[in-house]
């Protein structure tokens, strides 16, 4: 025999009007009782609150006895001057009873939120000159992708995928040297201010160390398994940091070859590494669309910091101001930090392309370089831009081969080395004021 259930509608009413008589605050009858102990409440939570302020301290009351009498509810009284009667010319006083509106805190705190936002962004830009293009140096075979300028800013070198590294006249722009050893594009180079070594990198896999006295290289350092897209000289320790497409940044003792730290967590390449004195000592910016603060001594991460939508290909490091920018494709490409936390500071606004190379002079003055050929210089304080130039191709390439790849200042931040798509190196210069 089969039970039937019995039938939900009535079971669910039921269960319903049980639980509005569990948890029922005011039924029907006490209506009355609630409203009345919501006034108690009000008045109890009003006394607690104000009783303070219902009367005026003794020492504003002694000082208005001492200017003369109030009148009374002069604090609720409105005296108005009414209209004027020709006849007589006479002022009608009318007096309004209505209180005097007080200001929200809200509207007040909003006011002046607001007031302070407006005069944080009308700060005036530092005057900079604008910038030219001085000399166009032909020599390379192919993209040059690396540029970096010695201490003593007589000359500088520049890396290329002809896989040679070249040493320029920085006066004249006439080629010295040329090194040759790599056997692929050379894609990082630094020149040491404590000894006389040049380092590089390229897609060889190879990190070399050239000796300038006698031009030649005298050390390898071995450990990475791809190609090396990026190195940096630490400022007062004997240390080379190099970083590439394995999404590794390797610390190398730069007299005993020996691989102190392996750098991990990143995802993807590794595009450019900085080194600087303090904490942070290291610092990357990789294609996973992250920048890592390093702990050098540690070997960690201090901080990650994720606020790029895109791959994050370029970091300039300000000479003194112990902060930095990185760039990267899409909007707000260009964003301003600040160490030794990695706080977010603004972006640089304006410059829509894939930010290939940034370089912050110590007068305050950024330059972007763009995948697409174009070029801007921002005041790096307030993040204005003050000038946008396009780089023109050498004859004899396509529209296409505009693409700046690598950018630096040199030792007194008046001029600008640029390395491109055209093979070309291009140094800009400051316009003197007429």
């Amino acid at each position: 025999m089969v039970s039937t259930l019995p039938p939900l509608e009535p079971l669910l009413r039921t269960s319903a009007k049980r639980t509005r008589a569990i948890f029922e605050s005011c039924p029907d009858d006490s209506l009355g009782d609630e409203d009345k102990s919501s006034r108690i409440r009000l008045a109890t939570k009003i006394h607690d609150e104000y009783r303070n302020f219902k009367e005026l301290p003794a020492a504003l009351l002694s000082q208005q006895s001492q200017v003369g009498p109030a009148r009374p509810n002069e604090a609720r009284k409105m005296i108005a001057a009414g209209p004027t009667d020709s006849n007589t010319s006479r002022m009608i006083a009318t007096i309004d009873q209505t209180p005097t509106p007080e200001p929200s805190t809200f509207s007040t705190k909003l006011s002046h939120a607001l007031q302070l936002h407006k005069t944080t962004r009308t700060i005036k830009p530092t005057y900079h000159p604008p910038w030219k293009l001085m000399r166009v140096i032909s020599g390379h075979l192919g993209w040059v992708r690396s540029a970096a300028v010695e201490p003593g800013n007589k000359w500088f070198v520049t890396g290329a995928g002809d896989r040679v590294i070249k040493v320029w006249d920085l006066a004249s722009g006439e080629l010295k040297l040329s090194l040759t050893g790599h056997i692929s594009t050379v894609r990082g180079l630094a020149v040491s201010p404590r000894h006389p070594y040049l380092f590089s990198c390229g897609e060889d896999k190879m990190v070399k160390c050239w000796d300038l006295e006698a031009n030649k290289v005298i050390r390898h350092y071995h450990g990475h398994l791809s190609g090396v897209y990026t190195l940096a000289l630490h400022p007062t320790l004997d240390v080379l940091v190099t970083a590439g497409r394995d999404a590794s940044a390797r610390v190398w003792d730069m007299r005993t070859k020996a691989q102190i730290h392996v750098l991990a967590g990143h995802t993807g390449t590794i595009s450019d590494v900085a080194c600087q004195e303090s904490d942070p000592q290291v610092i990357t910016a990789s294609m996973d669309s992250t920048v890592r603060l390093w702990d050098l001594a540690a070997g960690k991460t201090m901080t990650t910091l994720t606020h790029h939508k895109k791959s994050v290909r370029s970091l300039g490091v300000h000479p003194t101001e112990y902060t930095f920018a990185t760039g990267s494709a899409g909007g707000n490409n260009i964003k301003k930090w600040k160490c030794p936390e990695g706080s977010f500071v603004f972006n640089f606004s304006g410059h829509n392309a894939i930010i290939n190379t940034l370089s912050v002079n110590s007068e305050g003055v950024l330059f972007s370089g763009g995948d697409n050929g174009t070029l801007s210089f921002w005041d790096y304080h307030t993040g204005t831009p003050f000038q946008n130039m396009e780089d023109i191709p050498q004859p004899g390439s396509l529209e296409a081969e505009a693409g700046v790849f690598c950018s630096t200042f040199d030792q007194t931040g008046t001029r600008l080395i640029t390395g491109g798509a055209d093979k070309t190196i291009k140094i800009y210069a400051e316009q003197a004021p007429e």
